[in-house]
């Protein structure tokens, strides 16, 4: 059995440039002596106030901190292999921060970087991680964290011991909805650029008269991952869940949204006696693809009693569904494990010299705090067009016994996720977004055709049209690499 990745440098298809593979062992290769093994860590990477919130088109300062943010990290260990999981509550996190972490996890735990996976949530109440519209990071701060998401794994490294895993899947309906909506003729407001030729508006607003359906699917799906030491102790519980955020608080306070608080009802309630010699547990929630899911349910008005009621309201509720999904898993002993990662290059769409001139005309008109739509869009045509014409990023798969775990890089709509999950060879498939990267919106074809703000060319969506199809085709092929290596040499 080969102990370490086997590069393929193959061309599997247009758009990928290299494919790395690791084996799994089957449970017939275990030896009676191989011990299958987790540990998991949490580490506050709360910023200081001040830091620009990011979130939205203006930028924002922190005034206050309703709750922490955290780097919630997981290690798993089958005896040969071993791979870590990372979720920040941030926004996104860019490739170059993603790559000095794994760097840092390498060197220190002897994990390989194409073993770890390092995702957002995709909080709206974070510090400023990556540039988008008016609000960018402040480098000191995004050098500390990439040391404190090293930190979490190497703690979750030294808290390992013998466990056991287990998964399984329920459902919450109630709290999500497509975000994008076919409006009647004659009703669709103008664009950034003052066309009206959008066929979907997103948000059109509660009780709109003018809405006639949602123009895609909700994916209902809570997936839950559980690990337990050998005594029955709770080592950690990893959530997947399709929900763009909540949001509702004090547009200047920090917050971990939805996700911190669904973590910290699984930690209470999901954790019995704890032994206080023993490590606490660990809640993580990932985010599916959500690019356009949202808790807005269009035809009522949301009356919310106080702030961050709304946020308590879902956590709530996807916190009972995950309750009882963990009450019916059976665990066992030892899975085998394994990772895939390959990398993809995309065209960037980039504004012509035209978009270019009437942008900076725009600009010279505009004051210092731009407000109107027009002028915020003129700003980003101006910046993207000194980008680069194309951008590399990375897909990723992990394989836990017959669950696995596949990576989009940027916000995915839904039916991405839709068709992974049911085209994926393992029984129950996790679909993690913003992760390892933040390439913005992944929309459909369908979705670029039917414009709205997710397509709206900008820092936040800019790959070329195609790029969805490409990348759910190489999911299902990193998917399948690790199903058929299962139990192979």
């Amino acid at each position: 059995m080969r102990s370490i990745c086997t590069a393929i440098r193959a061309m599997l298809f247009a758009g990928v440039i290299v494919g790395w593979f690791c084996p799994a062992v089957s449970a017939e290769e275990a030896s009676e002596t191989t011990v299958f093994r987790a540990g998991a860590a949490k580490s506050n990477i709360t910023p200081p106030l001040g830091v620009s919130l990011v979130g939205s088109m203006r930028d924002r300062k922190a005034t206050h901190v309703h709750d922490e943010l955290h780097a919630r990290s997981l290690v798993l260990d089958d005896g040969k292999t071993r791979i870590a999981i990372v979720v920040c509550d941030l926004l996104a996190l860019d490739k170059a921060a993603v790559v000095r972490a794994k760097k840092l996890i390498q060197e220190h735990t002897g994990i390989p970087a194409d073993h770890v996976l390092i995702a957002a949530t995709h909080t709206h109440t974070g510090p400023a991680t990556v540039p988008v519209f008016q609000c960018d990071p402040e480098q000191d701060y995004i050098d500390w964290l990439v040391v404190r998401i090293a930190d979490t794994v190497r703690r979750a490294v030294s808290n390992l011991r013998p466990a056991r895993v287990g998964w399984g899947v329920g459902r919450e309906d109630r709290v999500v909805f497509n975000r994008r909506y076919f409006m009647k003729p004659g009703t669709m407001p103008p664009n950034p650029w003052g066309s009206t030729s959008d066929r979907v508006k997103m948000n059109p607003g509660q009780e709109n008269p003018n809405v006639v359906r949602p123009a895609g699917p909700i994916d209902p799906a809570v997936s839950i991952l559980a690990v337990q030491d050998t005594e029955g102790a709770p080592i950690a519980v990893l959530g997947n869940y399709t929900l763009h955020y909540v949001g509702g608080g004090s547009g200047s306070d920090v917050s971990a949204d939805y996700f911190g608080m669904w973590a910290a009802i699984i930690e209470r309630e999901w954790n019995g006696s704890p032994n206080v010699a023993k490590p606490p547990q660990v809640a993580i929630l990932t985010n599916g693809c959500s690019g356009d899911i949202n808790n807005t349910d269009v035809r009522h008005r949301l009356k919310q009693p106080y702030p961050y009621h709304q946020m308590q309201k879902v956590a709530r509720l996807v916190a009972d569904e995950s309750l009882h999904v963990l009450r019916a898993i059976e665990y066992r002993d030892w899975v085998p494990l394994a990772s895939c990662e390959t990398h993809l290059e995309f065209a960037v769409r980039k504004p012509s010299q035209q978009d270019i001139q009437e942008a900076r005309g725009i600009l010279q008109e505009a004051g210092a705090e731009l407000r109107l739509l027009k002028d915020i869009y003129a700003r980003e045509t101006v910046l993207l067009s000194e980008w680069k014409e194309t951008v590399e990023t990375p897909i990723q798969a992990l394989g836990i016994g017959d669950a696995a775990i596949v990576t989009f890089p940027g916000e995915a709509f839904v039916e991405l996720g839709l068709e992974v999950k049911a085209k994926s060879p393992f029984p129950l498939t996790f679909c993690i977004e913003l992760a390892n990267d933040y390439i913005g919106y992944i929309p459909t074809v369908a979705g670029h055709d039917q414009g709205g703000y997710e397509t709206w060319r900008a820092r936040s969506s800019y790959l070329e049209t195609n790029a969805a199809p490409t990348m759910v085709s190489t999911a299902l092929d990193l998917l399948g690499q690790i199903h058929s290596a299962r139990g192979q040499d």
